[in-house]
């Protein structure tokens, strides 16, 4: 405990001098007057795109900005002594290193913090992290605004072009592709109708607010309302992540809310680009109108498009790096990224881009890379990202102290009302819609999250931020309203949605990750649901899923993939996979005395082939012996559906026995409906029981007792009840002989369909043989029927009883 409390007293004596540092960097040389790499002054000149431009570009040194620099030529001649300047052994030269200087002094600040973060247990179980970040850049803008400089201002071009993509690319590279195709729908119309419905709610009502007079702000036109609210209603994808990652919510809720927040980009950019360009015309026509709802087809289709082509060109390009392992990770970056900035350059979602570059470059590139490479990807993703979240975070709190401000009261709690009133109702209109399609309905717990989930972050920052005075002389007070929304949803809302989320008893995420018993199974239901999909003739996303999955195996993956990996079965590939997972976590773990006696020679090669001996100890397969295997593996547990052509229900196999089966039916339902009819029912002794069997299946009278008379037509008739044969007190006796001599008998057939079943007495069957399975000559196949189906044999008679039927009611 006390070591612990050293440890959080240090972190926060710490915290001072990292301030003071970041303080006192503009009061180094050189640095009065400068800008910060990647953020700008409130007001665009020619030396902030120098100094922006200065990042990626190196400036050419001249030989004039560095006098010392200059080698002194020996113009001394023969013979005259001259003074010479004695050799710098100690310089400084600030303004060489200045850019890249300042940005390492960021992104370490930014670590540390969030070092800090993690090491206080107390303050992360409470506060997010998120809002921690902006307090830090609001006490780091107020030191350095306190000792007379300008603090850095986040410019909108280094947020979209080098802070939001690391993040954007993370989320789609390792996107839950299987929960966000099932949820697809569901996301499309919260992503799309849900952002519609908060802009123009958000922008007409602020505009009719703005129309009352006293609130000066009459001069305030609807497009610029509107811009406003097409800015302010899109959910943020960096604040989403921020938040729902530490409250670990359930699967489903996490890809609805964040899978809106990536989908709402091309709505919120063709808005933005809409009103900015209508704001500029002087008369707005209707083909203008149609235009802007065509330009939302272009813009999104257009950024998923371009994403495509890069992913597959960089799943391509992985096929032939398996000499070159060092190179693989950069490839994925590099075509991620230049599929984003192709699409910025045409005006197409950048983010949509980059997701889709993603989710089709994954499945291919971690089949031709090698595991390193693999690891690579994964945690140097994780580590851009989490770099880039935590500047953006700092530099909001910087950005609010530096920025010009207009404060009106009225226009920022109006913002602040409405965009809470329009996320809720617009939640609720929308899950009332979806649960009329949905099978998994979304509960009201599941919508107050949603709606409570609605976050905004540094995109409406940035977007606001790019305004001009030109076009929007209120572009201050907009900005003002929007870091009001932004610290309203991020401390507000982030920090109460942990607690509320225990106290409705929401459904976590599950930490542990599904077994291979649940992913066979799942598997197993997709197959089947799939063909239940074929057998019925409606084609839903199952039987469409598995139309794409047989088109990639049989032509993409030949493409795409290099070697014998593509023509591999999966279960093979599969089985290597987890071999290989399970070798590099026992030598991980050092848990190398726990592998098992049967494990595969491919595992043991992992584990440790340095201590291998030099005689295997399991005997190496022969290539014939293996293509045997897999052709076993590959015809008995592969590909079973494709042994038949199709699951069509035009194409199936004729059943011989449906006619017997349907009039089997049809005599079941007429002797149902006849149960009401019967009046009399009958029963009749049986014999001694032989073996266990027959005791239940025995029906009969004593063959002594009972002999049979020649003439079989004036035999009674015996009608039985099937419904209750087995409950003796509601079976009634009767003597039906007299009903048998008034009329002439009918077929078997006839009277089974008019009276429902019946049996007739037979001969009796020799000691040790079963008469009630075993057909006599003159059985009806109807009589061998209705004995097999009796059951309880009924009750024994008295031995007194002389006759074999008692007439009802004595």
């Amino acid at each position: 405990m006390g070591a612990r409390f050293l440890g959080a007293l240090c972190s926060c004596r710490a915290l001072p001098f990292l301030f003071c540092a970041a303080a006192l960097l503009v009061l180094l040389p050189g640095s009065t007057g400068s800008v910060n790499p990647g953020v700008t002054q409130q007001v665009y000149s020619p030396e902030l795109k120098a100094a922006v431009e200065s990042i990626t570009t190196a400036p050419p040194v001249s030989l004039d900005s560095h006098p010392e620099s200059k080698h002194p030529k020996n113009t001394s001649a023969p013979g005259k002594h001259t003074h010479q300047k004695a050799f710098p052994v100690l310089g400084i030269d600030y303004k060489h290193v200045r850019i890249p200087f300042e940005i390492a002094l960021w992104i370490l600040l930014a670590c540390l913090m969030k070092l800090g973060f993690h090491v206080i247990p107390t303050i992360s179980s409470i506060v997010p992290e998120s809002c921690l970040l902006i307090v830090v850049g609001l006490l780091v803008g107020g030191l350095i605004k306190a000792v007379g400089e300008t603090p850095p201002i986040l410019e909108s071009d280094v947020f979209f072009l080098f802070l939001l993509p690391p993040i954007i690319l993370d989320a789609g590279y390792f996107l839950p592709l299987r929960q966000f195709t099932e949820n697809l729908g569901t996301i499309l119309i919260f992503a799309v109708l849900g952002t519609l419905w908060n802009a123009f709610f958000v922008g007409s009502l602020m505009y009719a607010v703005c129309q009352i007079n006293g609130t000066g702000l009459q001069d305030t036109e609807l497009l610029a309302c509107l811009l406003f609210g097409s800015i302010i209603s899109a959910v943020d994808p960096v604040a989403v992540l921020a938040v729902f990652e530490e409250i670990h919510i359930n699967e489903l809720l996490h890809i609805l809310v964040f899978g809106e927040s990536l989908l709402n980009d091309a709505v919120t950019v063709v808005l933005y680009h809409l009103f900015e360009e209508f704001a500029t015309f002087d008369k707005v026509t209707f083909t203008n109108i149609i235009l802007g709802f065509l330009s939302f087809f272009v813009v999104s289709l257009g950024g998923v498009f371009v994403g495509v082509v890069y992913g597959i060109i960089g799943a391509f390009t992985s096929r032939f790096t398996s000499h070159i392992r060092v190179i693989e990770p950069l490839f994925v970056f590099l075509y991620s990224y230049m599929a984003y900035l192709s699409a910025e350059l045409f005006h197409l979602s950048g983010i949509m881009a980059l997701i889709a570059a993603g989710v089709v470059m994954r499945p291919y590139v971690e089949a031709n890379i090698s595991h390193k490479s693999h690891t690579t990807i994964k945690y140097f993703l994780k580590m851009w990202s989490s770099v880039s979240e935590t500047l953006i975070f700092i530099f909001l709190g910087v950005s609010t102290v530096a920025g010009k401000h207009h404060w009106n009261w009225t226009f920022v709690i109006c913002t602040l009302l409405f965009c809470l009133i329009a996320r809720v109702l617009g939640v609720l209109g929308l899950t009332w819609f979806i649960n009329k399609f949905r099978i998994v309905k979304l509960t009201p717990k599941d919508q107050f999250i949603i709606a409570y989930g609605g976050l905004r972050g540094a995109i409406a920052f940035s977007l606001g931020y790019l305004l001009k005075y030109d076009h929007f002389p209120m572009r201050d007070m907009f900005l003002t309203a929007i870091i009001t929304v932004i610290f309203f949803t991020v401390f507000v809302q982030g920090m109460t949605i942990r607690p509320l989320v225990d106290l409705l008893a929401v459904k976590k995420k599950q930490e542990t990750k599904r077994s291979i018993n649940e992913e066979i199974h799942t598997q197993f239901l997709d197959h089947l649901l799939t063909g239940i999909e074929d057998i019925c003739g409606h084609y839903g996303h199952h039987h469409w899923k598995d139309k794409l999955n047989r088109f990639n195996k049989k032509y993409v993956k030949k493409c795409l993939i290099a070697g014998e990996r593509s023509k591999e079965p999966q279960l093979i590939a599969f089985y290597h996979k987890m071999e290989m997972k399970q070798a590099i976590e026992l030598v991980e773990s050092g848990g190398m005395g726990k592998i098992p006696s049967a494990v595969s020679t491919v595992s043991m090669q992992n584990i440790n082939p340095k201590t291998l001996p030099v005689e295997r100890i399991l005997p190496a397969l022969s290539k014939d012996k293996e293509e045997e295997i897999r052709k076993i593996l590959r015809t008995n547990l592969q590909k079973t559906r494709q042994r038949l052509r199709s699951y069509n229900r035009h194409t199936l196999v004729a059943d011989p026995y449906e006619e017997a089966w349907n009039q089997m039916l049809l005599r079941r339902q007429k002797a149902r409906q006849l149960e009401q009819k019967i009046n009399n029912y009958l029963t009749v002794p049986t014999h001694k029981i032989d073996s266990p069997t027959m005791s239940r299946a025995r029906i009969g009278s004593d063959p002594l007792a009972y002999d049979p008379k020649p003439d079989s037509e004036n035999l009674p008739i015996i009608t039985i009840d099937p419904a209750s044969p087995q409950s003796p007190e509601s079976v009634d006796l009767v003597n039906e002989a007299l009903k048998g001599m008034s009329r002439l008998p009918p077929s078997p057939e006839e009277d089974e369909d008019e009276q429902g079943l019946v049996m007739r007495a037979k001969e009796p069957s020799s000691p040790g043989t079963d008469d009630v399975f075993t057909p006599g000559t003159g059985d009806s196949p109807s009589n061998q029927r209705i004995m097999r189906c009796l059951s309880d044999p009924g009750p024994r008679p008295d031995p007194d009883e002389g006759e074999p039927f008692i007439p009802k009611g004595q």
